[in-house]
Protein backbone atom coordinates (compact mmCIF):
# COMPACT_ATOMS: atom_id res chain seq x y z
CA UNK A 1 0.00 0.00 0.00
CA UNK A 2 1.29 3.45 -0.89
CA UNK A 3 1.48 5.67 2.19
CA UNK A 4 3.09 8.69 0.52
CA UNK A 5 1.44 11.95 1.65
CA UNK A 6 -0.94 13.67 -0.72
CA UNK A 7 0.73 16.57 -2.47
CA UNK A 8 -1.37 19.71 -2.45
CA UNK A 9 0.99 21.52 -4.82
CA UNK A 10 1.24 19.89 -8.27
CA UNK A 11 4.54 18.55 -9.52
CA UNK A 12 6.40 21.17 -11.51
CA UNK A 13 4.47 24.11 -10.06
CA UNK A 14 6.53 27.21 -9.50
CA UNK A 15 5.32 30.40 -7.88
CA UNK A 16 7.67 32.41 -10.08
CA UNK A 17 5.36 34.14 -12.57
CA UNK A 18 5.61 33.06 -16.17
CA UNK A 19 7.36 36.03 -17.78
CA UNK A 20 9.19 34.29 -20.57
CA UNK A 21 8.04 32.50 -23.68
CA UNK A 22 6.14 33.54 -26.76
CA UNK A 23 5.14 37.16 -26.32
CA UNK A 24 2.82 38.63 -28.96
CA UNK A 25 4.33 40.89 -31.59
CA UNK A 26 3.14 44.49 -31.27
CA UNK A 27 3.94 46.96 -34.02
CA UNK A 28 2.69 49.94 -35.97
CA UNK A 29 2.11 49.27 -39.66
CA UNK A 30 1.33 51.16 -42.87
CA UNK A 31 -1.29 48.56 -43.82
CA UNK A 32 -2.78 45.39 -42.31
CA UNK A 33 -1.59 41.96 -43.36
CA UNK A 34 -2.88 38.41 -42.64
CA UNK A 35 -5.09 39.09 -39.64
CA UNK A 36 -7.93 37.13 -38.03
CA UNK A 37 -9.78 40.23 -36.84
CA UNK A 38 -9.58 43.98 -37.33
CA UNK A 39 -10.91 46.55 -34.89
CA UNK A 40 -11.87 49.99 -36.18
CA UNK A 41 -12.31 52.96 -33.86
CA UNK A 42 -15.70 54.48 -34.70
CA UNK A 43 -16.80 57.83 -33.22
CA UNK A 44 -20.34 58.25 -31.91
CA UNK A 45 -21.15 60.87 -34.55
CA UNK A 46 -19.85 61.99 -37.93
CA UNK A 47 -18.41 59.84 -40.67
CA UNK A 48 -17.93 56.11 -40.19
CA UNK A 49 -14.53 54.83 -41.38
CA UNK A 50 -14.85 53.09 -44.74
CA UNK A 51 -13.15 49.93 -43.45
CA UNK A 52 -16.23 49.19 -41.30
CA UNK A 53 -18.26 48.64 -44.46
CA UNK A 54 -21.55 49.94 -43.02
CA UNK A 55 -23.26 53.31 -42.72
CA UNK A 56 -24.12 54.74 -39.31
CA UNK A 57 -27.81 53.90 -39.72
CA UNK A 58 -26.95 50.21 -40.09
CA UNK A 59 -24.65 50.31 -37.05
CA UNK A 60 -27.32 52.00 -34.95
CA UNK A 61 -29.95 49.49 -36.03
CA UNK A 62 -27.61 46.75 -34.79
CA UNK A 63 -27.38 48.48 -31.39
CA UNK A 64 -23.98 50.12 -31.78
CA UNK A 65 -23.92 53.75 -30.60
CA UNK A 66 -20.18 54.43 -30.67
CA UNK A 67 -19.92 55.13 -26.97
CA UNK A 68 -16.51 54.41 -25.38
CA UNK A 69 -16.16 50.74 -24.47
CA UNK A 70 -18.86 49.53 -26.85
CA UNK A 71 -18.08 46.96 -29.56
CA UNK A 72 -19.94 45.31 -32.41
CA UNK A 73 -18.70 42.25 -34.31
CA UNK A 74 -19.39 42.31 -38.04
CA UNK A 75 -19.21 39.42 -40.49
CA UNK A 76 -16.96 39.95 -43.49
CA UNK A 77 -16.87 38.10 -46.81
CA UNK A 78 -13.08 37.89 -46.65
CA UNK A 79 -13.25 35.80 -43.50
CA UNK A 80 -11.58 38.49 -41.37
CA UNK A 81 -13.78 39.59 -38.48
CA UNK A 82 -14.38 43.34 -38.31
CA UNK A 83 -15.10 44.85 -34.89
CA UNK A 84 -16.45 48.37 -34.51
CA UNK A 85 -14.98 49.89 -31.32
CA UNK A 86 -16.70 52.89 -29.77
CA UNK A 87 -14.61 56.06 -29.75
CA UNK A 88 -17.08 58.55 -28.28
CA UNK A 89 -17.40 62.06 -29.65
CA UNK A 90 -14.77 62.93 -32.28
CA UNK A 91 -11.56 64.15 -30.66
CA UNK A 92 -12.74 63.29 -27.13
CA UNK A 93 -10.54 60.26 -26.44
CA UNK A 94 -7.63 60.93 -24.11
CA UNK A 95 -4.76 58.52 -23.35
CA UNK A 96 -6.88 56.55 -20.91
CA UNK A 97 -9.72 56.35 -23.44
CA UNK A 98 -7.40 54.86 -26.04
CA UNK A 99 -6.09 52.35 -23.51
CA UNK A 100 -9.64 51.26 -22.76
CA UNK A 101 -10.54 51.12 -26.45
CA UNK A 102 -7.65 48.74 -27.10
CA UNK A 103 -8.80 46.63 -24.15
CA UNK A 104 -12.36 46.54 -25.48
CA UNK A 105 -11.13 45.25 -28.84
CA UNK A 106 -9.12 42.47 -27.21
CA UNK A 107 -12.10 41.37 -25.13
CA UNK A 108 -14.21 41.18 -28.30
CA UNK A 109 -11.61 38.99 -30.06
CA UNK A 110 -10.73 36.41 -27.39
CA UNK A 111 -10.68 33.56 -29.92
CA UNK A 112 -8.38 35.29 -32.36
CA UNK A 113 -4.59 35.15 -32.40
CA UNK A 114 -3.74 37.94 -34.86
CA UNK A 115 -5.65 41.19 -34.68
CA UNK A 116 -5.33 44.74 -35.95
CA UNK A 117 -6.55 48.07 -34.59
CA UNK A 118 -7.27 51.01 -36.90
CA UNK A 119 -7.32 54.34 -35.08
CA UNK A 120 -9.39 57.16 -36.53
CA UNK A 121 -7.07 59.91 -35.28
CA UNK A 122 -4.05 60.52 -33.04
CA UNK A 123 -4.77 64.10 -32.07
CA UNK A 124 -4.08 65.21 -28.51
CA UNK A 125 -1.55 62.52 -27.63
CA UNK A 126 2.14 62.22 -28.38
CA UNK A 127 3.36 59.19 -30.26
CA UNK A 128 5.29 57.59 -27.39
CA UNK A 129 2.36 57.83 -25.01
CA UNK A 130 0.11 56.41 -27.70
CA UNK A 131 2.30 53.34 -28.07
CA UNK A 132 2.42 52.80 -24.33
CA UNK A 133 -1.32 52.98 -23.67
CA UNK A 134 -2.16 50.76 -26.64
CA UNK A 135 0.28 48.09 -25.43
CA UNK A 136 -1.13 48.32 -21.91
CA UNK A 137 -4.73 48.07 -23.05
CA UNK A 138 -4.13 45.09 -25.30
CA UNK A 139 -1.91 43.06 -22.98
CA UNK A 140 -3.61 43.77 -19.67
CA UNK A 141 -7.02 42.88 -21.09
CA UNK A 142 -5.76 39.60 -22.54
CA UNK A 143 -4.43 38.44 -19.14
CA UNK A 144 -5.86 35.42 -17.38
CA UNK A 145 -4.45 33.26 -14.60
CA UNK A 146 -4.25 29.77 -16.07
CA UNK A 147 -1.18 28.36 -14.32
CA UNK A 148 -3.22 25.63 -12.64
CA UNK A 149 -5.63 24.92 -15.52
CA UNK A 150 -5.19 21.99 -17.86
CA UNK A 151 -6.71 23.86 -20.81
CA UNK A 152 -6.84 27.50 -21.84
CA UNK A 153 -10.21 29.07 -22.69
CA UNK A 154 -8.77 31.63 -25.08
CA UNK A 155 -6.43 31.62 -28.04
CA UNK A 156 -2.87 32.71 -27.47
CA UNK A 157 -2.36 36.23 -28.76
CA UNK A 158 0.36 36.13 -31.44
CA UNK A 159 0.34 39.54 -33.08
CA UNK A 160 -1.30 42.96 -32.86
CA UNK A 161 -0.89 45.50 -35.66
CA UNK A 162 -1.73 49.16 -35.10
CA UNK A 163 -2.67 51.47 -37.98
CA UNK A 164 -2.47 55.10 -36.87
CA UNK A 165 -2.86 58.11 -39.19
CA UNK A 166 0.18 60.35 -39.42
CA UNK A 167 2.78 57.94 -38.08
CA UNK A 168 3.64 56.61 -41.53
CA UNK A 169 4.70 60.06 -42.71
CA UNK A 170 6.73 61.01 -39.64
CA UNK A 171 9.64 58.61 -38.98
CA UNK A 172 10.47 60.27 -35.67
CA UNK A 173 6.90 59.71 -34.47
CA UNK A 174 7.00 56.06 -35.57
CA UNK A 175 10.21 55.57 -33.56
CA UNK A 176 8.64 57.25 -30.54
CA UNK A 177 5.52 55.09 -30.83
CA UNK A 178 7.69 51.97 -30.93
CA UNK A 179 9.49 53.12 -27.77
CA UNK A 180 6.08 53.53 -26.18
CA UNK A 181 5.18 49.95 -27.07
CA UNK A 182 8.35 48.78 -25.32
CA UNK A 183 7.59 50.85 -22.21
CA UNK A 184 4.05 49.51 -22.16
CA UNK A 185 5.31 45.94 -22.40
CA UNK A 186 7.61 46.41 -19.39
CA UNK A 187 4.85 47.94 -17.28
CA UNK A 188 2.41 45.19 -18.25
CA UNK A 189 5.02 42.56 -17.42
CA UNK A 190 5.29 44.05 -13.95
CA UNK A 191 1.52 44.15 -13.52
CA UNK A 192 1.27 40.54 -14.70
CA UNK A 193 3.80 39.51 -12.06
CA UNK A 194 1.73 41.22 -9.36
CA UNK A 195 -1.46 39.61 -10.65
CA UNK A 196 0.07 36.13 -10.82
CA UNK A 197 1.38 36.38 -7.26
CA UNK A 198 -1.97 37.57 -5.90
CA UNK A 199 -3.93 34.93 -7.81
CA UNK A 200 -1.71 32.07 -6.61
CA UNK A 201 -3.34 29.86 -3.94
CA UNK A 202 -2.13 30.64 -0.41
CA UNK A 203 -0.84 27.10 0.13
CA UNK A 204 1.25 27.46 -3.05
CA UNK A 205 2.84 30.79 -2.12
CA UNK A 206 4.02 31.26 1.46
CA UNK A 207 6.13 34.06 2.93
CA UNK A 208 9.27 31.98 2.41
CA UNK A 209 8.07 31.19 -1.11
CA UNK A 210 7.76 34.88 -1.89
CA UNK A 211 11.35 35.23 -0.76
CA UNK A 212 12.40 32.62 -3.31
CA UNK A 213 10.39 34.38 -6.03
CA UNK A 214 12.04 37.68 -5.11
CA UNK A 215 15.52 36.15 -5.36
CA UNK A 216 14.76 34.76 -8.81
CA UNK A 217 13.30 38.02 -10.09
CA UNK A 218 16.21 39.99 -8.63
CA UNK A 219 18.67 37.93 -10.67
CA UNK A 220 16.67 38.50 -13.85
CA UNK A 221 15.97 42.19 -13.48
CA UNK A 222 18.97 43.70 -11.76
CA UNK A 223 18.05 44.38 -8.13
CA UNK A 224 19.38 42.91 -4.91
CA UNK A 225 17.33 40.92 -2.42
CA UNK A 226 17.92 40.33 1.29
CA UNK A 227 15.74 37.93 3.24
CA UNK A 228 15.28 38.13 7.00
CA UNK A 229 14.01 34.98 8.72
CA UNK A 230 12.32 34.66 12.09
CA UNK A 231 15.49 34.78 14.17
CA UNK A 232 16.81 37.77 12.26
CA UNK A 233 13.48 39.53 12.78
CA UNK A 234 13.79 38.83 16.50
CA UNK A 235 17.28 40.35 16.41
CA UNK A 236 15.86 43.40 14.59
CA UNK A 237 13.09 43.72 17.23
CA UNK A 238 10.34 43.62 14.59
CA UNK A 239 7.65 42.87 17.15
CA UNK A 240 4.76 43.83 14.89
CA UNK A 241 5.51 41.25 12.20
CA UNK A 242 6.47 38.62 14.77
CA UNK A 243 3.27 39.17 16.74
CA UNK A 244 1.05 38.58 13.71
CA UNK A 245 3.10 35.52 12.74
CA UNK A 246 2.75 33.90 16.18
CA UNK A 247 -0.28 31.80 15.16
CA UNK A 248 1.17 30.54 11.91
CA UNK A 249 2.84 27.26 11.04
CA UNK A 250 4.85 29.16 8.41
CA UNK A 251 7.91 31.29 9.13
CA UNK A 252 7.66 35.03 8.47
CA UNK A 253 9.90 36.90 6.09
CA UNK A 254 10.96 40.47 5.69
CA UNK A 255 12.24 40.86 2.14
CA UNK A 256 14.37 43.92 1.42
CA UNK A 257 14.75 44.95 -2.21
CA UNK A 258 17.37 47.44 -3.42
CA UNK A 259 17.82 49.09 -6.79
CA UNK A 260 20.63 51.53 -7.54
CA UNK A 261 21.04 53.31 -10.88
CA UNK A 262 24.31 53.86 -12.63
CA UNK A 263 25.78 57.18 -11.54
CA UNK A 264 24.50 59.42 -8.77
CA UNK A 265 20.83 58.81 -7.95
CA UNK A 266 18.39 61.69 -8.26
CA UNK A 267 16.77 60.67 -4.99
CA UNK A 268 16.09 57.73 -2.68
CA UNK A 269 12.53 56.40 -2.59
CA UNK A 270 11.34 53.90 0.01
CA UNK A 271 8.46 51.53 -0.76
CA UNK A 272 6.70 49.37 1.84
CA UNK A 273 4.27 46.59 0.91
CA UNK A 274 1.89 44.65 3.14
CA UNK A 275 2.45 40.94 2.55
CA UNK A 276 -0.20 39.00 4.46
CA UNK A 277 -0.10 35.80 2.44
CA UNK A 278 -3.47 34.73 3.81
CA UNK A 279 -5.59 36.62 6.31
CA UNK A 280 -8.07 34.60 8.34
CA UNK A 281 -8.42 37.48 10.78
CA UNK A 282 -6.57 35.51 13.45
CA UNK A 283 -8.45 35.12 16.74
CA UNK A 284 -10.74 37.92 15.50
CA UNK A 285 -11.86 35.50 12.80
CA UNK A 286 -13.43 36.98 9.69
CA UNK A 287 -17.06 36.07 8.95
CA UNK A 288 -17.42 32.97 6.77
CA UNK A 289 -18.34 34.77 3.57
CA UNK A 290 -16.80 35.24 0.10
CA UNK A 291 -14.27 37.67 1.59
CA UNK A 292 -12.32 34.66 2.89
CA UNK A 293 -11.68 33.54 -0.68
CA UNK A 294 -10.12 36.91 -1.50
CA UNK A 295 -7.74 36.88 1.44
CA UNK A 296 -5.04 35.14 -0.58
CA UNK A 297 -4.72 38.61 -2.15
CA UNK A 298 -3.98 40.33 1.14
CA UNK A 299 -0.37 40.44 -0.02
CA UNK A 300 -1.33 42.70 -2.95
CA UNK A 301 0.78 45.56 -1.64
CA UNK A 302 3.91 43.41 -1.41
CA UNK A 303 3.21 41.98 -4.87
CA UNK A 304 2.93 45.48 -6.34
CA UNK A 305 6.20 46.63 -4.73
CA UNK A 306 8.07 43.54 -5.92
CA UNK A 307 6.65 44.05 -9.41
CA UNK A 308 7.94 47.64 -9.49
CA UNK A 309 11.54 46.45 -9.11
CA UNK A 310 11.28 44.28 -12.23
CA UNK A 311 10.83 47.42 -14.35
CA UNK A 312 13.34 49.90 -12.91
CA UNK A 313 16.49 48.81 -14.75
CA UNK A 314 14.77 48.25 -18.08
CA UNK A 315 13.09 51.68 -17.99
CA UNK A 316 16.26 53.50 -16.91
CA UNK A 317 15.15 54.64 -13.45
CA UNK A 318 17.57 57.30 -12.14
CA UNK A 319 16.51 57.21 -8.49
CA UNK A 320 17.60 54.70 -5.87
CA UNK A 321 14.68 52.61 -4.60
CA UNK A 322 14.51 50.46 -1.48
CA UNK A 323 11.56 48.18 -0.84
CA UNK A 324 10.36 46.28 2.22
CA UNK A 325 7.94 43.36 1.89
CA UNK A 326 6.50 42.36 5.28
CA UNK A 327 5.27 38.80 4.87
CA UNK A 328 3.38 36.28 6.99
CA UNK A 329 -0.05 34.74 7.14
CA UNK A 330 -2.46 35.62 9.95
CA UNK A 331 -3.92 32.47 11.46
CA UNK A 332 -5.76 31.39 14.63
CA UNK A 333 -4.06 28.72 16.71
CA UNK A 334 -3.02 27.94 20.26
CA UNK A 335 0.04 30.15 19.86
CA UNK A 336 -1.68 33.06 18.09
CA UNK A 337 -1.50 36.59 19.44
CA UNK A 338 -4.57 37.60 21.39
CA UNK A 339 -6.72 40.63 22.06
CA UNK A 340 -5.09 42.51 24.92
CA UNK A 341 -1.55 41.48 23.99
CA UNK A 342 1.05 44.23 23.81
CA UNK A 343 3.67 44.15 21.06
CA UNK A 344 6.98 46.03 21.16
CA UNK A 345 8.06 47.39 17.79
CA UNK A 346 11.42 48.23 16.24
CA UNK A 347 10.81 51.90 17.03
CA UNK A 348 10.31 51.13 20.73
CA UNK A 349 6.63 52.07 20.66
CA UNK A 350 4.33 49.53 22.30
CA UNK A 351 1.02 48.52 20.72
CA UNK A 352 -2.05 47.13 22.45
CA UNK A 353 -3.83 44.61 20.23
CA UNK A 354 -7.55 45.36 20.23
CA UNK A 355 -8.31 43.35 17.09
CA UNK A 356 -6.13 40.70 15.49
CA UNK A 357 -7.75 41.41 12.10
CA UNK A 358 -6.15 44.87 12.13
CA UNK A 359 -2.86 43.13 11.42
CA UNK A 360 -1.62 44.88 8.29
CA UNK A 361 -0.61 48.02 10.15
CA UNK A 362 1.26 45.85 12.67
CA UNK A 363 3.50 44.20 10.10
CA UNK A 364 4.12 47.47 8.24
CA UNK A 365 5.10 49.69 11.15
CA UNK A 366 8.49 48.00 11.60
CA UNK A 367 9.26 48.46 7.88
CA UNK A 368 8.40 52.15 8.08
CA UNK A 369 10.87 52.52 10.93
CA UNK A 370 13.58 50.70 8.98
CA UNK A 371 12.96 52.87 5.92
CA UNK A 372 13.41 55.99 8.02
CA UNK A 373 16.64 54.52 9.41
CA UNK A 374 17.82 54.04 5.82
CA UNK A 375 17.44 57.81 5.36
CA UNK A 376 15.18 57.61 2.33
CA UNK A 377 13.94 60.93 0.96
CA UNK A 378 10.34 59.77 0.93
CA UNK A 379 8.23 56.69 1.70
CA UNK A 380 5.17 55.34 -0.07
CA UNK A 381 3.44 52.34 1.45
CA UNK A 382 0.76 50.30 -0.28
CA UNK A 383 -1.55 47.87 1.45
CA UNK A 384 -4.89 46.09 1.35
CA UNK A 385 -5.50 47.71 4.71
CA UNK A 386 -9.13 48.51 5.51
CA UNK A 387 -12.61 47.45 4.49
CA UNK A 388 -13.52 51.10 4.99
CA UNK A 389 -11.55 51.94 1.83
CA UNK A 390 -13.76 49.58 -0.17
CA UNK A 391 -16.95 50.88 1.42
CA UNK A 392 -16.05 54.54 0.86
CA UNK A 393 -14.52 54.54 -2.65
CA UNK A 394 -15.46 51.16 -4.14
CA UNK A 395 -13.37 48.95 -6.40
CA UNK A 396 -12.07 51.55 -8.85
CA UNK A 397 -10.48 54.15 -6.58
CA UNK A 398 -7.95 53.84 -3.75
CA UNK A 399 -7.64 56.44 -0.99
CA UNK A 400 -4.26 58.06 -0.43
CA UNK A 401 -3.16 59.80 2.76
CA UNK A 402 0.09 61.55 3.58
CA UNK A 403 2.04 63.96 5.73
CA UNK A 404 3.60 65.76 2.76
CA UNK A 405 1.39 67.32 0.09
CA UNK A 406 4.17 67.36 -2.49
CA UNK A 407 4.58 63.58 -2.29
CA UNK A 408 0.81 63.01 -2.26
CA UNK A 409 0.51 65.16 -5.39
CA UNK A 410 3.14 63.00 -7.11
CA UNK A 411 1.16 59.88 -6.24
CA UNK A 412 -2.04 61.44 -7.59
CA UNK A 413 -0.32 62.42 -10.85
CA UNK A 414 1.19 58.95 -11.30
CA UNK A 415 -2.17 57.35 -10.65
CA UNK A 416 -3.77 59.56 -13.28
CA UNK A 417 -1.18 58.62 -15.89
CA UNK A 418 -1.53 54.91 -15.12
CA UNK A 419 -5.34 54.98 -14.91
CA UNK A 420 -4.99 53.59 -11.40
CA UNK A 421 -7.33 56.00 -9.69
CA UNK A 422 -6.38 57.42 -6.30
CA UNK A 423 -8.23 60.03 -4.29
CA UNK A 424 -6.78 61.99 -1.39
CA UNK A 425 -8.56 61.65 1.94
CA UNK A 426 -7.66 63.80 4.95
CA UNK A 427 -5.20 62.62 7.56
CA UNK A 428 -7.46 64.12 10.20
CA UNK A 429 -5.42 64.45 13.39
CA UNK A 430 -8.54 65.04 15.48
CA UNK A 431 -9.23 61.29 15.20
CA UNK A 432 -5.84 60.34 16.68
CA UNK A 433 -7.17 59.98 20.28
CA UNK A 434 -9.23 57.00 19.08
CA UNK A 435 -5.94 55.07 18.98
CA UNK A 436 -5.02 55.82 22.59
CA UNK A 437 -4.42 52.86 24.87
CA UNK A 438 -4.64 52.52 28.66
CA UNK A 439 -1.75 50.07 28.78
CA UNK A 440 0.52 50.85 25.80
CA UNK A 441 1.72 53.74 23.68
CA UNK A 442 -0.93 53.15 21.02
CA UNK A 443 -3.61 50.62 20.09
CA UNK A 444 -4.08 49.02 16.69
CA UNK A 445 -7.75 49.93 16.31
CA UNK A 446 -9.74 53.16 16.39
CA UNK A 447 -13.47 53.72 16.64
CA UNK A 448 -16.28 52.50 14.38
CA UNK A 449 -15.97 55.36 11.88
CA UNK A 450 -13.30 56.68 9.49
CA UNK A 451 -11.45 53.36 9.62
CA UNK A 452 -9.16 54.16 6.70
CA UNK A 453 -8.14 57.43 8.35
CA UNK A 454 -7.41 55.92 11.76
CA UNK A 455 -5.34 53.17 10.09
CA UNK A 456 -3.35 55.85 8.27
CA UNK A 457 -2.90 57.79 11.52
CA UNK A 458 -1.48 54.64 13.11
CA UNK A 459 1.10 54.30 10.33
CA UNK A 460 1.95 57.99 10.55
CA UNK A 461 3.28 57.40 14.08
CA UNK A 462 6.23 55.49 12.61
CA UNK A 463 7.48 57.85 9.87
CA UNK A 464 8.36 60.93 11.92
CA UNK A 465 9.12 63.91 9.68
CA UNK A 466 10.02 61.83 6.61
CA UNK A 467 7.70 62.64 3.68
CA UNK A 468 5.24 59.76 3.47
CA UNK A 469 2.16 58.67 1.54
CA UNK A 470 -0.09 55.67 2.17
CA UNK A 471 -2.23 53.98 -0.51
CA UNK A 472 -5.03 51.69 0.70
CA UNK A 473 -5.84 49.16 -2.06
CA UNK A 474 -8.35 47.00 -0.16
CA UNK A 475 -11.02 47.92 -2.71
CA UNK A 476 -8.95 48.01 -5.88
CA UNK A 477 -6.92 44.82 -5.40
CA UNK A 478 -9.41 42.70 -7.37
CA UNK A 479 -12.20 42.91 -9.88
CA UNK A 480 -15.38 40.83 -9.84
CA UNK A 481 -15.52 40.83 -13.65
CA UNK A 482 -13.55 41.68 -16.76
CA UNK A 483 -13.67 45.47 -16.94
CA UNK A 484 -11.61 47.41 -19.52
CA UNK A 485 -7.95 46.61 -18.73
CA UNK A 486 -8.88 44.98 -15.42
CA UNK A 487 -9.22 41.23 -15.77
CA UNK A 488 -11.37 39.27 -13.35
CA UNK A 489 -9.39 38.43 -10.22
CA UNK A 490 -6.31 40.26 -9.04
CA UNK A 491 -5.78 43.60 -10.80
CA UNK A 492 -2.13 44.25 -9.90
CA UNK A 493 -3.24 47.73 -8.85
CA UNK A 494 -0.37 49.97 -7.82
CA UNK A 495 2.41 48.42 -9.87
CA UNK A 496 2.19 50.81 -12.82
CA UNK A 497 1.45 53.78 -10.55
CA UNK A 498 4.54 53.16 -8.45
CA UNK A 499 6.73 52.53 -11.51
CA UNK A 500 5.69 55.92 -12.86
CA UNK A 501 6.40 57.51 -9.47
CA UNK A 502 9.84 55.92 -9.18
CA UNK A 503 10.87 56.87 -12.73
CA UNK A 504 10.18 60.53 -12.08
CA UNK A 505 11.28 60.63 -8.44
CA UNK A 506 13.82 63.11 -7.13
CA UNK A 507 14.69 64.37 -3.67
CA UNK A 508 12.93 67.50 -2.50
Amino acid sequence: MNHEPYKLIPEGFTAVPSIEGDEPELHFVDGFDQLDAIGVLVPSEGDVPASVGLHREALESAGFDGKPGSTLQLANASGTLVVAVGGGKPGSLDADGRRKAAAALVRATQRHARIGFELSDTEGIDAEQLGQVLAEGVLLARYSYETLKSKSKQAALREVQFLAPGLDSAPEDRAAADRGLTTGRVKVRATTIARDLCNAPPSHLTAAGLGEVSQELGKRFGFTVEEFDKQQLIDLRCGGLLGVNAGSAQEPRMIKLSYKPEGSPTGHLGLVGKGIMYDSGGVSLKPSDPMHLLMKMDMGGAAAVLAVFTALRDLGCTSAVTGFLMCTDNMPSGSAYKLGDVLTTRSGLTIEVKNTDAEGRLVMCDALTLAVEDKVDGIVDIATLTGAALMSLGQLTAPVFGNDQGLVDRVLASGNRADEQVWQLPLERAYRPQLDSDVADISNLGGPYAGSTTAALFLAEFVGETPWAHIDIAGTMQSDKDDAWRSKGATGFGARLLIDLALGYSAG
